[in-house]
C-alpha cells in the first residue's frame, strides 16, 4: 500500500516537473519568436530567382532587391548597352545623325556570332545599324557604331571604360563593343543597371528597344527581338540580351507601370527560358511591393522669408518638387518631412540662392533633399530707391481713398 508521504512526494514531483516544463516551453516560445522576428528583419523576401547574380533597381538607382549583384561576369551582349549608350550621346551631341549613311569595314563584317551578315563596304543608314544592334543584337552592327562613334574599335574601347569609370561601375571592364567573349572583358548585375538607367535617359532609345519584329534591306532581312519580354510583359520597355558559353543567358529587362519605372538584370542563368523568368519574377515583385510618392510642402515651409536691407521686404521661396520616389506600397502616411530655412537673410539675394532645405525621409532613410530657393533677386536699398521712395511718400494725395 502506498503511504501518503509517498503520495504527497509523488504528487510534488508532477507539479516541479510540469513547473519546469512550463518554463521550457516559455523558454523555446520566446527564442522562437526572437528567430522568426530575426528572419523577417535579415531575409524580409525571398525570391526564386535562376541566375548567379541579380538585382532590382528603380531608374533613380535605389536598390529594391539584389544576390550576389557585384560578382562579376563575362556579360555577353548586355555590353552593347555601353555601345549603345556612346551612340546617343555621339547623336545627342550632334556629332551623329541617325539619317547618315554609315559604311561596313571589313573587320565589323567578320565579326560572327549574332549578325545581319553586312558585306564590307556596304552602305546603311544609321538608324537601321542602330536598330539591329538593339533589337537582333547583331555584332557587325555594334562594330559599326564603334568604328562610326570613335574611329577605331580601340578608341571605342577606350571611351566605354572611361564612360564606366564616369558612372562610377566600379565592377566593370571593356574588351570590346560586342560582348563577345574575351579575357578580362567583365561587368556585375549593379552596373548593368546603371548602365541601363543612363541608357534609358535618351528618350530616343525605346523607340529601337520595345520594336518586337521589323526588317531591314527592303524587307530582305527580317528582324525579331532577342528579348520576349518586348512582347509579353505588360510595359516593357527593353532592354538588352546576352548569352555566350561563358556568360551563359543574361538579360537587362527594364519596365514602365503606373509611373513606376523599374530595372532588373540577371546574370549566369542556365538556359534562355531562366534569365526571362529571373528579370520577370523581379518586375513582378517591384510593381507589386512599390508604388510613387510625391512629396507636398506645406505653406509655412515657402512662406517668404524676411529680408533685412532690400528693396523688398521679404522673398519668395520656391522649391523643384521631385516625383516619382519609389516607397514601399501602404506607407505614405509613414513618410516624414522635415524643414530648416533661415529666419531672414540680408540683402542683396540672388534668385536661386538656397535659403532652406526639407529633407524627406522614411524609417530613417532619406529619400529625398529638396533645396528651398529665392524665386527672384532682391537688390539691396540705395540712395536711388530710397529717394524714389521717399517721392511716393510725399506725394500721394492726403484726400486719397476718402
Amino acid at each position: 500500500m502506498i503511504s501518503n508521504r509517498q503520495i504527497k512526494k509523488h504528487t510534488a514531483f508532477k507539479r516541479l516537473s510540469a513547473a519546469c516544463i512550463s518554463l521550457i516551453s516559455a523558454i523555446w516560445l520566446c527564442c522562437g519568436t526572437a528567430i522568426a522576428e530575426e528572419d523577417q528583419t535579415t531575409n524580409a523576401v525571398q525570391l526564386d530567382i535562376p541566375a548567379k547574380s541579380c538585382i532590382l533597381t528603380d531608374s533613380a538607382g535605389n536598390v529594391l532587391y539584389e544576390d550576389n549583384a557585384d560578382q562579376q561576369m563575362p556579360p555577353a551582349s548586355i555590353t552593347k548597352i555601353m555601345t549603345l549608350l556612346l551612340t546617343f550621346e555621339a547623336l545627342d551631341a550632334g556629332t551623329l545623325s541617325e539619317d547618315q549613311t554609315v559604311t561596313c569595314s571589313e573587320y565589323a563584317a567578320s565579326m560572327g556570332g549574332t549578325q545581319i551578315w553586312l558585306e564590307p563596304g556596304e552602305e546603311m543608314v544609321l538608324s537601321d545599324i542602330i536598330k539591329a544592334t538593339a533589337v537582333n543584337s547583331a555584332n557587325d552592327c555594334a562594330m559599326v557604331l564603334a568604328e562610326t562613334v570613335a574611329g577605331s574599335e580601340d578608341a571605342f574601347v577606350a571611351m566605354m571604360n572611361e564612360k564606366a569609370a564616369e558612372l562610377g561601375m566600379t565592377g566593370t571592364h571593356f574588351e570590346n563593343p560586342t560582348g563577345l567573349d574575351a579575357e578580362g572583358h567583365v561587368s556585375t548585375a549593379r552596373d548593368i543597371a546603371i548602365m541601363s538607367a543612363e541608357l534609358l535617359k535618351h528618350e530616343g532609345v525605346t523607340k529601337y528597344t520595345t520594336i518586337w519584329m521589323d526588317s531591314l534591306r527592303n524587307g530582305e532581312t527580317g528582324l525579331v527581338n532577342t528579348n520576349k519580354l518586348v512582347r509579353y510583359y505588360t510595359g516593357c520597355t527593353g532592354l538588352k540580351t546576352g548569352t555566350t558559353d561563358g556568360a551563359g543567358s543574361c538579360l537587362s529587362a527594364t519596365a514602365t507601370r503606373d509611373g513606376v519605372s523599374l530595372i532588373a538584370v540577371s546574370m549566369g542563368s542556365e538556359t534562355s527560358n531562366d534569365r526571362f523568368a529571373s528579370c520577370r519574377t523581379l518586375l513582378d515583385y517591384g510593381f507589386a511591393s512599390y508604388e510613387n510618392y510625391t512629396p507636398v510642402l506645406d505653406d509655412q515651409a515657402l512662406a517668404p522669408v524676411p529680408t533685412a536691407g532690400g528693396q523688398s521686404a521679404e522673398v519668395t521661396l520656391t522649391a523643384d518638387t521631385p516625383s516619382g520616389i519609389l516607397i514601399p506600397k501602404g506607407t505614405a502616411d509613414q513618410v516624414q518631412i522635415e524643414v530648416t530655412r533661415e529666419d531672414s537673410i540680408q540683402a542683396p539675394v540672388e534668385a536661386g540662392t538656397v535659403l532652406g532645405n526639407a529633407v524627406v525621409s522614411l524609417d530613417g532613410k532619406v529619400l529625398a533633399e529638396i533645396p528651398l530657393r529665392a524665386a527672384d533677386s532682391i537688390e539691396k536699398i540705395n540712395f536711388t530707391f530710397a529717394l524714389c521712395k521717399l517721392w511716393e511718400l510725399f506725394t500721394v494725395s492726403p484726400f486719397a481713398d476718402r
